[in-house]
């Protein structure tokens, strides 16, 4: 859900610029930064963005560069002529010295330098602004699907390191077997003058294997995995169905850590949640 997006436009003595930045978020959390001769537009700007934007910590920003000598404020000419006349006559008449350096004095009478005129947004100046906004969203989500596109590789590298090390427990099921039952009874002959029953035994031996197999774990722990796959190449944003799927992951994980009573079996489990752990912190990052 990271992305950066970013449009400059200049529209007659204006640069218009357009910001918008996206972090991680469970739903869409915007926040808008839009210069005032925009914001009666705030409503339309944020349906362009929602449009856009599913999910995520979105920051917006829209603010406006003039040109110095558009920007400067004008000094009203006319103004400044009447208090000139005034002041001389005034002078004249009372015989005060007339100012030294005039427009000194001049330029700080009222409103001699106050800018009156109000801007107003039209029609052409806003469909300038909004292809501006669409292109800083454009730049936005062609960054979202490149990071998108890298997570997906990483995924596929987890997913597939999980399936190798899901393949690799076999061996030890096979061989953990016969050494249980060596185990119990090497226990029962370590006993003197012990009898027992040896279809009883293998009774009991069924049922204490029966409690440590993981074939169900395992299968349905490959067809998550291929769950995975499948969803990472749908079209629509899964980003919190991938989420429940690597939950589910985790569930028949540590249930096969739980009944593998080997340490070779275990530490294959421990590099599995690894893989998971990191496939968790990254689906945070879908859509």
């Amino acid at each position: 859900m990271t992305g950066y997006g970013k449009a400059v436009v200049t529209y007659k003595e204006k640069k218009i610029n357009v910001e918008v930045k996206s972090l991680n978020s469970k739903s869409l959390d915007l926040s808008t930064r839009i210069a005032p001769l925009y914001r009666e537009k705030e409503m339309e700007i944020r349906q362009l963005i929602a449009q856009t934007v599913v999910r995520g910590k979105v920051d917006f920003s829209l603010w406006i560069e003039k040109e110095a000598a558009a920007d400067a404020t004008p000094i009203n000419a006319v103004l400044v002529e009447n208090y000139y006349r005034q002041i001389k006559a005034i002078s004249e008449s009372t015989g005060i010295p007339e100012p030294q350096e005039w427009y000194q004095v001049l330029l700080r009478l009222p409103d001699v330098t106050t800018k009156t005129d109000v801007e107003v947004l039209d029609e052409e100046e806003w469909l300038v602004v909004r292809d501006t906004v669409k292109m800083a969203l454009t730049q936005l989500e062609n960054f979202r699907q490149q990071e998108g596109a890298a997570l997906q590789k990483r995924f596929e590298q987890n997913v597939n390191r999980i399936a190798q090390l899901l393949a690799a427990i076999e061996p030890f099921e096979v061989s953990r077997v016969e050494k249980i039952r060596s185990r119990i009874v090497d226990g029962l002959a370590s006993i003197p003058d012990v009898d027992y029953d040896k279809n009883r035994l293998e009774q009991e031996l069924i049922y204490y294997i029966e409690k440590l197999d993981i074939s169900e774990e395992k299968q349905r722990l490959a067809n998550h995995l291929d769950y995975f796959r499948r969803t990472m190449e749908e079209e629509v944003s899964q980003g919190k169905k991938l989420g429940f799927i690597a939950q589910e992951m985790g569930r028949e994980i540590n249930t096969t850590g739980s009944k593998s009573n080997m340490a070779e079996m275990q530490n294959i489990v421990v590099q599995m949640k690894d893989q998971l752990e990191q496939i968790k912190e990254q689906v945070l990052n879908v859509l």
